[in-house]
């Protein structure tokens, strides 16, 4: 790494992308004394306006970064990890993971109702809730017909901002959202309900970001290391490697989340849940298993492994709509 030169870190030009790779850029230039500059790169999700699913899914938001470090015109790339393949290239590096923050999912609600209020009292029958997500509606769908709530669940596209303003203009009466990032934009304050994970499994990686490098620049991957957790790490590669072992893209009716569980200050173990269900929410395999926290990087994938091979015989294969390629 020559001093005089600006480190390049490429983001996504949404609210969002740009405050978390700010955050990154603030940790780099601390960790080591160099300017970093953003660079500002669209994908492909970010111009097409259709439903995920209908557009491949996978790898729609990360493609034109990778494609940006593969050809040097950034030197690092920031992305919401959930977003991310589970395959990673030969030629790229996850340099670093950093601490995660919350996994869950939120509710942003008409009248600063919860989800459970608003399901039991629409004054126009089914309440109107809008996600982008399979997964989300799949188990939204599924509790409320197992708890006699009525929802219809809407799919939507777009940013935070463009998301919320469904409910402010009238046209939904809630949206759904990652709570992490609704956090890392300043509006936690217009959450009306933070659902809890017993009701809603996040994304694989929901709440963590990841920072990637060529394989090729070691001084770079070095130094960005600094900024990895590893209790993140192991949680998160449990929860992708569940992912992968079901064949399933980032966009298909996934949920896991891997629980640190502690004993006072001590963390003892580590508990990987996972669901997969009809995006109706008639159909739901979810399981768990609880074991040592993983002490590498193969101890975390044979975790996720071993739950995804119990869900596969539970009959999970047959709810996932897209398959990995």
């Amino acid at each position: 790494m020559t001093a005089e030169r600006a480190l390049r870190l490429g983001t996504r030009r949404s609210k969002l992308a740009m405050t978390q790779s700010g955050h990154v850029a603030d940790a780099v230039r601390q960790l080591t004394g160099r300017e970093v500059e953003l660079v500002e790169i669209t994908s492909y999700g970010d111009v097409n306006r259709a439903h995920i699913s209908q557009i491949g899914g996978t790898g729609i938001f990360v493609t034109a970064l990778r494609d940006a470090l593969d050809s040097g015109e950034i030197d690092f790339a920031v992305h919401s990890l959930k977003d991310l393949p589970t395959a990673q290239p030969a030629q790229l590096t996850l340099a670093a993971i950093p601490e995660r923050e919350d996994p869950r999912d939120v509710l942003i609600a008409r009248d600063g109702l919860t989800f459970t209020e608003l399901a039991a009292q629409s004054p126009t029958g089914a309440a109107k809730v809008g996600t982008g997500s399979l997964r989300r509606m799949a188990q939204l769908n599924a509790y409320a017909k197992s708890h006699g709530l009525r929802i219809e669940t809407v799919p939507i596209r777009g940013n935070i901002d463009t998301r919320i303003g469904y409910v402010e203009k009238g046209e939904l009466d809630a949206v759904v959202l990652a709570a992490a990032g609704i956090s890392r934009i300043g509006r936690s304050g217009e959450v009306t309900d933070f659902l809890s994970t017993d009701i809603v499994l996040p994304a694989p990686g929901q709440g963590a970001l990841a920072v990637e490098c060529t394989a090729r620049n070691g001084e770079l991957a070095a130094a960005l290391a600094e900024l990895d957790d590893p209790f993140t790490r192991v949680a998160v590669t449990a929860e992708r490697a569940l992912l992968a072992a079901l064949e399933a893209g980032c966009s298909a009716p996934v949920g896991a989340l891997a629980d640190l569980l502690a004993d006072g200050q001590i963390v003892k173990e580590m508990r990987l849940r996972g669901v997969v269900g009809s995006t109706d929410g008639t159909e739901l395999v979810q399981l768990s298993t609880t074991g040592p926290v993983p002490s590498s990087e193969d101890e975390a994938l044979a975790l996720g492994r071993e739950l995804a091979a119990e869900m596969l015989a539970k009959g999970a294969a047959g709810l996932m709509g897209e398959r990995a390629l």
